[in-house]
């Protein structure tokens, strides 16, 4: 069970990570403020960090991972292609980015709690993604 559970988890962050780099390729070129670009590219830098890191846990369980689901990387890309479409600021942008994180960290407590025999390196791969969107909703409030 905790080895089910382990990869079941390190599946369901490398998903969400890489659906957080795509969102931020999605964006980066269209940010105007020096400051919020900063926060996203460093965000942007983190979450590739951690996606080497859940990349080595998947090998040592020899699991390829997860894609994020192509409707929901779909749909991502379509609000997010429409809102700028219409509002190309840095407001829009920041809204979008803190939605992304928000049913990023929902998403990822949800897997948390529903694979509570993952081993404790795993729940802290997860953990942190968690707060590193937390953190990121967090900075980027003065943009809203």
């Amino acid at each position: 069970m905790v080895e089910q559970d382990t990869i079941k988890l390190l599946r369901e962050c490398d998903a969400g990570v890489k659906m957080g780099v795509a969102s931020f390729e999605d964006v980066l070129s269209q940010v105007n403020s020096d400051a919020l670009k900063q926060y996203l590219t460093a965000c942007k830098q983190e979450h590739e960090t951690l996606e080497t890191e859940i990349q080595v846990f998947l090998d040592k369980y020899h699991d390829e991972g997860k894609e994020p689901s192509p409707i929901a990387k779909g749909m991502s890309w379509i609000k997010t292609n429409m809102r700028l479409g219409m509002d190309r600021s840095d407001q829009t942008i920041a809204d979008l980015m803190t939605d992304g994180c928000n049913m990023g960290v929902k998403s990822l407590s949800q897997y948390l709690n529903q694979y509570k025999a993952a081993d404790e390196a795993s729940k802290g791969l997860a953990k942190r993604l968690i707060h590193l969107e937390e953190q990121l909703a967090v900075d980027i409030r003065p943009f809203l």
